[in-house]
């Protein structure tokens, strides 16, 4: 994700991780609730204890007339232990009624905590589905000066979806937190002549009937929540593969159809040259969308990223295309790593200046490295970014600096070898930084522990060399 402040835009169950923190309080022997939150503390309510979800199944019918939302959401989970209760987060949108493994369920609800009670205990490792009905309208959230709007936020025509860091629960109840991720299957009705566009490849053709149509996309690979999309309007589309044999589809608004056949070539060409940068495309099908929503920001939605009421260039294309490899295949476990999403999704930016023949990275690293000493970017160590500044420039500028310093400390035959290795050994799974330092170690065969610590973790220029 980019912010305009900036200037630019800001298989499946197996991969579930076991990261649900464990309910609160101490262990005992008997079942107990979930806890509240995933164990993030800089986003304590976030996603939820107990239990790993392994996919969602979201049933939406959305009238942006009325801007109402009518929805069904089944989630196969696994207990994570003994379980009596579990929470799911959602924002608003009323609940009519609640069901665990068929058998209907009890529930209250406390801010953006549903809690649900099931008629009978889940036993620890059990797999259990909870479907969730509910509607009304969608509210996304306004309430961080750093992010602007962002969750379902209903649009004249339809609705602009971008959930980074937490607003899928504005849409649809689940375990909210980029630690627990699934695979979706999404069936969204809309009038007819609205386009339907979510994550993945579409299952069948749509089909109308009644003055409305069904659209079904499946996202087979895991997915985190925030990555969820459920794009609503009146788009034009092109569609076809990559060189590579990429399946691509690139969506316009009508506003915006000049931007339509470049959104499509650039986004085929950006993502078969990752592919060779950073290993093999992730996913089954690349692509953007751009709307008619004044966002001032894009979002790296899986398989679709989504370019808020402006026409991208190929160097916010090439940001949010990489976030396929990095952010998106691989996930951080709690948000304090956010470096490892925007800092190497903008060194790709970098990179891709550098392949274009543009400018080299080496000149990128050295606009940033001559800002003074009190500039605030060196006041924000990106290492540990801050929950009520998130998507702060030195998370973004000072986090691709921190590669262009390991690239210089290593040289490039191992630096782009540690690019590959590290997309591919953690492939759809979680990273965190730790990880990442001790990968550079093993295969540079260098202490990198001071570089890492004056590019990442001191609120002080570095020297140019780490």
């Amino acid at each position: 994700m980019r912010s305009d402040r900036r200037g630019v835009a800001l298989v499946v169950a197996l991969v579930g991780v076991l990261a649900c923190a464990p309910a609160d309080g101490p262990s005992t022997t008997g079942p107990r609730a979930g806890a509240p939150g995933i164990g993030d503390p800089d986003f304590p309510k976030d996603g939820n204890g107990g239990y790993d979800v392994s996919h969602y199944d979201l049933v939406i019918d959305y009238t942006p007339a009325s801007k109402r939302l009518v929805g069904v959401t089944t989630i196969a989970a696994s207990a994570t232990q003994e379980l009596s209760a579990f929470n799911l987060d959602l924002a608003g949108l009323d609940v009519r009624e609640v069901a665990v493994d068929g058998a209907p369920a009890t529930f209250t609800r406390q801010g953006d905590e549903l809690t649900v009670r099931p008629a009978g205990p889940i036993a620890d490792e059990a797999r259990f589905s909870v479907k969730v009905s509910y509607s009304g309208v969608p509210r996304p959230i306004r309430d961080r000066a750093d992010l602007g709007t962002y969750g379902f936020i209903p649009t004249a025509d339809g609705a602009f979806v971008t959930s980074e860091p937490n607003g899928a629960k504005t849409w649809f109840p689940g375990n909210d937190h980029p630690a627990d991720k699934a695979a979706f299957d999404f069936t969204i009705t809309v009038p007819a002549g609205v386009t339907a566009l979510a994550n993945g490849e579409m299952s069948g053709k749509p089909t109308t009937s009644g003055g409305k149509t069904t659209y079904r996309w499946r996202e087979r690979h895991p997915m985190v929540t925030y990555l969820a999309t459920a794009t609503l309007g009146k788009f034009e589309l092109r569609q076809g593969r990559t060189s590579g044999g990429i399946p691509n589809l690139a969506a316009a608004d009508p506003r915006f159809r000049s931007s339509l056949d470049r959104l499509y070539t650039t986004s085929a060409e950006l993502t078969d040259y990752w592919a060779t940068v950073f290993g093999p495309y992730p996913f089954g099908s690349t692509g953007g969308v751009v709307d008619d929503y004044a966002a001032g920001y894009a979002l790296e939605n899986q398989t679709k990223p989504l370019y808020g009421g402006f026409d991208p260039d190929e160097s916010i294309i090439a940001h949010e295309l990489a976030h396929q490899w990095f952010g998106n295949s691989l996930s951080i476990r709690r948000w304090k790593d956010l470096w490892l999403n925007e800092g190497f999704a903008t060194y790709a930016e970098w990179l891709w200046a550098e392949h274009k023949g543009r400018r080299t990275a080496e000149a990128a690293f050295t606009d940033y490295y001559n800002r003074p000493a009190t500039d605030e970017i060196w006041n924000y160590p990106p290492g540990r970014a801050r929950p009520d500044d998130l998507f702060n420039d030195s998370v973004y500028s000072r986090g691709a600096m921190t590669l262009h310093a390991l690239r210089r400390a290593v040289g490039d035959q191992t630096f782009f070898a540690l690019l590959r290795t590290w997309a591919a050994d953690h492939r759809y799974g979680h990273v965190t930084t730790d990880e990442f330092v001790q990968l550079a170690e093993k295969m540079s065969g260098k202490d990198l522990g001071a570089l890492f610590d004056a590019w990442l973790f001191q609120p002080r220029k570095p020297s140019a060399l780490g």
